[in-house]
């Protein structure tokens, strides 16, 4: 009886110290939610108040409904640059933008997202794919951008463009995502020149001390100039390809400019580069849709006119008329850049990129390889018959386990071959690795036909190499069938 009375007080206290305790963390989590509402409510009234001396300041400039270049903007288009209010250094409280950017914190790290921060990037060309590519990069935390272009914002832009609105019509483009910007991160600091990007000591200035360069322009000469010099003076430069008359999502791919396949801008820059001694080095984001029976939209029959066509542009090898363009997909070119950047930016480079998907042809002549490969290996009669790997398996195996690269090296080729790896063990989807085609022909000769062992005929590295990767190949076809 004594000790159940005595243990009476001890539970007394045990609950009160539990029901001060529940009550002291609510009054913390209720003040720290007062506080954070009340840093939000004095955050929406800078802002609001910057963006609204910012459109003052600019009034007679964004007023004109109509505006065209050669109203107030620019003098034959001679670049303009303007720098919307932004708060500087310090200024703005760093715990509300590190609670923006938290995401992005938890995702990169603290010391990945101070490289971030401290970065900057020039974007060149902001419609559909520069303008996405730019906004996710502010949103992700770059603290410096420049935005570059001469074009002015139409109403067939707004099916694409990430910030322009109708309100911006008839203004430059850079305009309206400065003054978007200006909204979204009044921290960072983000300068415009309205402007054409040509090669010459002037717009070269503009990229002085970039981290990175975004091309994004629809000019090819333009664009083979800027990426040269970017290539020649140790600027990074990420390159965007064509997004017009394509549809299809799943084929769009970052690759080195060098291995891209199936786009016909692509192809010319690739060779436009060559002649500039420029083999590779550029990532690139392109397509591999084989081009439609989409074609360029007619041009007017007044617009004939007015003189010959090539006459009609507002800049000398300008193309006049256009391809038709399904919003989305400059959507999604932009944010293949931004991710890219962010990530080489962050000191996280996406080294492991799949190029060269979605070509049916090299899965097929993989298959095609393998099994002649092992028809004259293994075969008595020397009839090829059905092996247990097919084209979808090939694609699995060369894509998803190589990264559309060679076992051995990670070398990106154009004749890829694939290899029945140990004879000892049958031939199936975790006993295959990827090589050159001489490679292939030493494997077959020496090991299948040979009887060497692998041991005879590759290092240990190489060995560990491979059958780490067939290993993954067996992980990951465990997965795949559930």
């Amino acid at each position: 009886m004594s000790g159940s009375s005595s243990q009476a007080p001890i539970k007394t206290i045990a609950v009160t110290a539990a029901v001060a305790t529940a009550a002291t963390t609510a009054a913390i989590l209720t003040y720290q939610s007062l506080r954070r509402d009340v840093r939000k409510e004095r955050l929406k009234k800078a802002v609001g108040s910057e963006v609204e001396a910012w459109e003052k300041e600019h009034s007679d400039e964004l007023s004109s409904g109509d505006m065209t270049p050669n109203d107030n903007w620019a003098d034959e288009f001679k670049p303009m640059i303007k720098r919307a209010t932004s708060f500087k250094p310090g200024e703005y409280d760093d715990s509300l933008v590190r609670e923006q950017l938290s995401r992005n914190y938890s995702f990169l790290g603290e010391d990945a997202m101070k490289k971030v921060r401290n970065s900057y990037v020039v974007v060149v060309g902001c419609g559909g794919v520069g303008s996405w590519a730019a906004t996710m990069l502010l949103r992700s935390g770059v603290g410096k951008l420049l935005l570059i272009d001469f074009d002015m914002t139409t109403l067939s832009s707004l099916n694409r463009h990430a910030c322009a609105t109708l309100e911006d019509v008839g203004t430059p483009k850079a305009v309206a995502m400065q003054k978007y910007f200006h909204k979204i991160a009044p921290w960072a600091q983000v300068d415009i020149k309205v402007g054409l990007w040509k090669k010459g000591e002037e717009s070269e200035r503009w990229l002085d001390g970039a981290d990175y360069v975004v091309d994004a322009i629809d000019n090819i000469e333009t664009k083979v100039d800027l990426l040269t010099y970017c290539y020649k003076n140790n600027i990074k430069v990420f390159a965007s390809m064509g997004a017009g008359a394509k549809a299809d999502p799943t084929r769009v791919q970052i690759a080195d400019i060098s291995n891209t396949y199936e786009d016909p801008l692509a192809r010319s820059v690739r060779s436009r580069l060559r002649r500039n001694g420029i083999k590779g080095g550029i990532p690139t984001v392109y397509s591999t849709e084989v081009p439609s029976e989409v074609k360029l939209l007619p041009l007017p029959e007044d617009e004939f006119k007015k003189g010959s066509v090539k006459e009609l542009g507002a800049f000398d090898d300008f193309r006049v008329r256009i391809l038709p363009v399904l919003g989305p997909l400059p959507a999604i070119f932009g944010l293949h850049a931004a991710t890219y950047i962010i990530e080489d930016l962050a000191g996280k480079p996406l080294e492991d990129a799949a190029e060269i998907r979605h070509r049916k042809k090299i899965y097929a002549q993989l298959e095609r390889g393998l099994s002649e490969r092992d028809c004259r290996a293994y075969s008595k009669d020397g009839l090829q018959r059905t092996i247990e790997v097919n084209a979808d398996d090939m694609a699995f195996i060369f894509e998803d386990v190589n990264h559309g690269r060679t076992t051995f090296d990670q070398a990106v080729i154009q004749k890829p071959a694939a290899v029945h790896w140990d004879p000892s063990r049958p031939l199936a989807v975790d006993n295959v690795i990827i090589m050159d085609v001489k490679g292939a022909n030493k494997h077959e000769k020496e090991i299948q036909i040979g009887g060497k062992k692998l041991e005879e005929v590759y290092t240990k590295d190489q060995i560990d190499i491979a059958n780490r990767r067939c290993a993954e190949a067996r992980k990951y076809m465990i997965w795949r069938r559930g």
